[in-house]
């Protein structure tokens, strides 16, 4: 706060010619003698000369400032505000109390942001400016100052809940008891947590998600590890063949030490214990007609295909699009990847590229043609990438996109992908509608990447 200041006028010319005068018979005196005396003098003349006097204006108490605030936004009280949500123009409706305070109940569709984040974390919830905001706290004294954050921030239409949650208990309006994460759990996830589009009730939403994997292998141990680790509730992992020395190259969900053993039943091991919170579901089965209704029936989300074989490729798009399930396609070969999302509706199937299967010649496999370790590494991320997306309802999927990489190159570069009405599969009349086995492509078992 300024200071203010008070000018006297005072004639005291004499006084000032004194202290010279005095000054100027000091002559034999010591350098720093004079010097002090010439300092303090100085100051002397200069208070005389200016007489300045200075005094503390008085702060205004908390009631004083919080009394100038409301007057200078809008409240709302209860009753207002209950309509004002069921209008069709209801508002964004935004928490500022404590984390405390927001596990024991909140108004239903509120957003939470604390006060002491409100400054840093409102624009990524609500970027638009001119977007009607209510702000609530418990008595409605910490949203009135944060209505005026607000405003000063540029938000055009914001209005404070008079008497805050509190009155809206007491008045016996509707309210909800939002799922929170203990404390194990938002340590854990805390980097999920601190990220405005994932968030508390983003995790959450992780832990509720179900997301079938199809192969152990080389895109599917990097996919699993990383959507295990980030939390999805259920990992389905549907694989029928052992663990190979020729795998470990590649395969990172196993290791030496489980040569033999079922990819499944390794995969499962690795990642509940990276973390307990996600129940495996071991499929140790190949997927094929008789089984894929079965498989299905269980629920899930996404489905992310690390298949190495065209006829479970084009087997698990036909189901996905009879089932609405979203398809996070990956294939790798040599140097060379590619990932795309097939959502039914939203965009082309995989028949829309590739109506049949090509003959073998056109089709090896990663064991006729070899691909660099670390490319389903790769591939396999950008899966699990898309695969959160789709969980989280965030982002802009790889749907009509196909995105290719070329690891000798360090290139990215994409192909719009669009939707064919004569797609056999997805198309506006569609000529194929029960599932298919074609005859194996890939020599040999099918492997996964």
């Amino acid at each position: 706060m300024l200071a203010s200041r008070l000018q006297e006028s005072r004639p005291d010319d004499s006084a000032g010619s004194g202290e010279r005068g005095d000054a100027d018979d000091e002559d034999d005196a010591t350098a720093p003698s004079r010097r002090k005396r010439a300092c303090r003098c100085g100051h002397d003349s200069s208070v005389a000369a200016n007489r300045v006097a200075t005094f503390p204006k008085a702060m205004p108490n908390y009631r004083e400032l919080l009394q100038q605030v409301k007057s200078e936004i809008d409240e709302l009280d209860v009753t207002r505000a209950h309509e004002l949500l069921a209008s069709d123009e209801r508002p964004l409706v935004l928490d500022v109390r404590e984390l405390d305070e927001w596990t024991e109940g909140r108004i239903p569709g509120a957003i939470h942001i604390p006060r002491g984040n409100l400054e840093s974390r409102i624009e990524q919830a609500a970027p638009d400016r001119a977007q009607p905001i209510l702000v609530y706290c418990a008595a409605g004294n910490r949203s009135a100052f944060a209505a005026k954050s607000l405003e000063e921030l540029g938000y055009e239409n914001v209005v404070s809940l008079a008497g805050g949650f509190t009155d809206w208990k007491r008045s016996g309006l509707p309210t909800e008891l939002p799922r929170t994460l203990d404390g194990a759990k938002r340590q854990r996830y805390s980097r999920h947590v601190l990220i405005p589009e994932v968030g508390e009730e983003g995790q959450l939403k992780l832990l509720d998600s179900r997301v079938l994997l199809l192969g152990a292998g080389g895109l599917g141990s990097p996919a699993a590890l990383y959507l295990a680790a980030a939390g999805v509730g259920r990992l389905g992992i549907v694989d029928d063949d052992r663990v190979d020395a020729s795998n470990l190259q590649r395969q990172v969900l196993h290791s030496t030490a489980r040569l033999g053993d079922w990819k499944v039943e390794s995969a499962k091991r690795t990642l509940e214990e990276l973390n307990p919170d996600v129940e495996v579901v071991p499929y140790r089965e190949r997927l094929t007609s008789e089984n894929v209704e079965r498989i299905l029936a269980d629920g899930w989300d996404v489905i992310v295909d690390g298949a190495d074989n065209f006829p479970t490729r084009y087997l698990i798009n036909d189901a996905a699009v009879w089932h609405g399930i979203p398809l996070v396609h990956g294939s790798i070969y040599r140097f060379e990847g590619q990932a795309t999302v097939f959502k039914p509706h939203d965009g082309p199937c995989y028949r829309c590229l590739f109506p049949q299967p090509p003959p073998p010649e056109l089709a090896p496999s990663c064991a006729e043609g070899g691909v660099l370790g670390v490319l389903p590494g790769i591939i396999g991320s950008l899966q699990a990438s898309e695969a959160l997306k789709l969980c989280l309802g965030i982002g802009e999927p790889l749907v009509g996109r196909l995105l290719l990489f070329d690891a000798l190159a360090t290139e990215f570069s994409e192909v719009i992908l669009r939707r064919d009405p004569a797609c056999p599969v997805c198309g506006d009349s569609p000529t194929i509608t029960e599932y298919i086995d074609y005859v194996e492509f890939c020599s040999g078992r099918p492997a996964h990447a």
